[in-house]
């Protein structure tokens, strides 16, 4: 008997959250179906639903990145994933230029895509915009954009249920991820702020934290998120006592622990070593003191 995967926990009167395997640990990731009167519609459909995925008249896919998409092959409803995103929906080939890796391992990650996900092109997918609304009879799904940790990155508002889903801004202890290409630290920053502003009963997470239930908690868990990118800066300002390239940042290393290893590691380290300078040369805490070397000022 095939397993699915996944366990499902109903909110509201038409929300289920598919939890993925680990709590939706990646390479997993947690669903979302959305049942109206008319339509059914799924939200992310992750490798825990591969071979097992639910019957849904249409897909929303929150960001273009592989863990959300793995069981796209599942279905042959309409696919809709904001504009910005939508190119790297379309190619996968599109999807791995986005990561900005070396030629050698630009190879290796478009065969994991295919061959560990199972992501196949979607060229008939099409875009939506922010405020976007799907009316599924008796319950609607609002996009809400939320752009950072990829330019398209978005939410979904589920009403009257009072469910925002909130994708990958996960509110794990990693803290935010923008070392993408098209990723971008204060998007990240904004998009957190206007998650506050949503009135929600609930609010769902992609991986690991699942569902928080009530503003006041989420916004404790959102602080803590948060406080991540506060605690690369002030690392980075202690190592920037001295002088020191961008290249000698990524090795001391924001964003991953020491162990970890693999050939994103560097690029996504100097990505977001660059953004941390810019944001804090912004505020006069760091000056380029020499070409192509930084210090705490």
């Amino acid at each position: 008997m095939l397993s699915t995967g996944y366990t499902e926990t109903g909110y509201g009167g038409g929300v289920t959250v598919m939890v993925g395997a680990g709590r939706g640990a990646y390479p997993y990731a947690n669903s979302v179906l959305v049942r109206g009167t008319a339509e059914t519609l799924i939200i992310d459909p992750s490798l825990s639903l591969v071979g097992a995925a639910p019957p849904a008249d249409v897909v929303l896919v929150s960001h273009a990145h592989e863990d959300h998409i793995a069981a796209l092959g599942d279905y042959e409803t309409p696919v809709h994933v904001h504009a910005q995103d939508l190119a790297a929906v379309r190619s996968r080939a599109v999807m791995v230029e986005g990561y900005g890796l070396p030629p050698d391992a630009a190879e290796h990650t478009d065969l994991m895509l295919r061959d560990r996900f199972h992501l196949q092109d979607r060229p008939e997918a099409t875009g939506f915009e922010d405020g976007t609304v799907l009316d599924l009879g008796g319950r609607t799904v609002t996009v809400v954009h939320l752009p950072g940790h990829t330019a398209g990155h978005c939410g979904f508002l589920i009403e009257p249920d009072g469910f925002l889903f909130v994708a990958d801004i996960d509110l794990t202890s990693f803290g935010p991820y923008y070392g993408d290409v098209g990723s971008n630290l204060t998007d990240f920053e904004a998009s957190m702020h206007r998650c506050r502003d949503v009135d929600a009963r609930w609010y769902g997470t992609a991986h690991q934290k699942g569902v928080i239930e009530g503003a006041a908690e989420f916004s404790e868990r959102l602080d803590a998120f948060a406080g991540v990118m506060a605690t690369r800066d002030e690392t980075l300002l202690a190592f920037l006592s001295e002088p020191r390239t961008v290249d000698e940042i990524a090795r001391r290393r924001l964003v991953y622990r020491p162990h970890v290893e693999g050939p994103h590691i560097m690029p996504v380290e100097r990505r977001t070593a660059v953004q941390h300078l810019d944001r804090l040369a912004g505020v006069g805490r760091v000056a380029e003191v020499e070409p192509g070397r930084f210090r705490a000022t």
